[in-house]
């Protein structure tokens, strides 16, 4: 165990947030959204892990659970062998200056009515991380870590552009001195040219400060620069993860073959191969039985309508949840439970 914690920071179990639905005159809950339904994943000291998806599979809910801006609805988040979930208020304020997050809108993010130096510096100011007489200095020099220079400090949010505005966000969290960041589609608001330079100041902080990244993107591009490791997500579950180079290279799961397949590639002599997939995304307030992707899979057979599949490692550091890649005898016991199950069922209603 003591091993474990050595190497990897972030630890996540079969985590669950599910959302109550409400509904009649008393507004009892008569449903729920299932927006995380049973992740795992863990992050090793020092790197990124990139986690990837159609937008409403869940990847900001996993995020702002993990920092516990959520509360969970079943499983463990472990940061750095403490369970996150089993602190006291006390030990979770303590432990809000090590986990930190860079929203998605810099423009919303940040408070018209505070000058640069108090966004930045207020939370240093309120977990007393420097004394007093060395605040200044200590909040120019993040600053200027991040780009931004002494000048700015009077100025506020409404007179920088974009860019200026994810640096901003950029050293708030910063400021704190934290080791995990989670970075919530930090640059889908900027110019792509603004985008290299914050990709490119986030890999440098990681590099100076050994900071730990949980990068949730749209922009497969960007993930595959940034990131160590990606985790694809679909309908609340984790379908595959692996080392970035080897999930790009060679990915499994169906889904994420027809994601990848939508990536572009910069040659206008190369045809491209796109994978579209046919039907909407289910609701997660009532997902599909067996696998979540069977209603939209070409591959799709009768085992996958009934059954959930397996997370399963099929190759080394390269996990999976699909039935293709079962065994024929684990494939078999599946169809034999799934039958005895139905027959069952057949004759409890007779």
């Amino acid at each position: 165990m003591a091993n474990e914690k050595s190497e990897y920071l972030l630890e996540v179990k079969n985590l669950k947030k599910y959302f109550p639905i409400k509904g009649g005159l008393l507004s009892h809950t008569v449903g729920q959204v299932k927006a995380v339904d049973g992740v795992s994943f863990r992050i090793k000291r020092g790197t990124t892990m990139g986690l990837v998806g159609e937008s409403g599979c869940g990847k900001s809910t996993v995020g702002r659970t993990i920092l516990r801006l959520l509360e969970k609805t079943d499983g463990e988040v472990i940061f750095d062998g403490e369970d996150v979930f089993s602190l006291t208020r006390q030990e979770l304020r303590k432990m809000r200056t090590r986990m930190q997050i860079i929203f998605q809108d810099p423009y919303s993010s940040l408070s018209p009515r505070l000058p640069i130096s108090e966004i930045i510096g207020e939370a240093v100011r309120e977990h007393n991380l420097v004394p007093a007489n060395e605040f200044d200095d200590y909040i120019t020099k993040i600053m200027k870590e991040c780009g931004l220079q002494e000048y700015h400090k009077d100025r506020y949010p409404h007179e920088f552009s974009g860019g200026q505005r994810q640096r901003i966000c950029i050293a708030r969290a910063l400021a704190l001195n934290p080791e995990f960041i989670l970075c919530d589609e930090p640059v889908s608001a900027l110019d792509v040219s603004i985008q290299a330079q914050i990709i490119n100041l986030l890999r440098d902080l990681q590099k100076q400060f050994g900071l730990t990244y949980l990068f949730i993107s749209h922009d497969l591009s960007v993930v595959e620069h940034i990131s160590d490791t990606v985790g694809v997500m679909y309908l609340g579950s984790m379908v595959e993860f692996s080392e970035t180079e080897k999930i790009f290279d060679h990915p499994l799961h169906p889904y994420t073959v027809a994601l990848f397949s939508a990536i572009p590639i910069p040659d206008p002599n190369y045809k491209m191969k796109r994978i579209v997939l046919q039907g909407s995304i289910p609701s997660p307030a009532n997902p599909p039985s067996g696998c979540k992707f069977h209603t939209r899979c070409e591959k799709c057979m009768e085992l996958c309508k009934h059954v959930s599949p397996d997370w399963a490692e099929v190759e080394p550091g390269h996990f999976c949840a699909c039935h293709l890649y079962n065994s024929a005898e684990r494939n078999a016991q599946l169809e034999a439970e799934m039958k005895q199950n139905a027959a069952a069922q057949v004759k409890q209603a007779g």
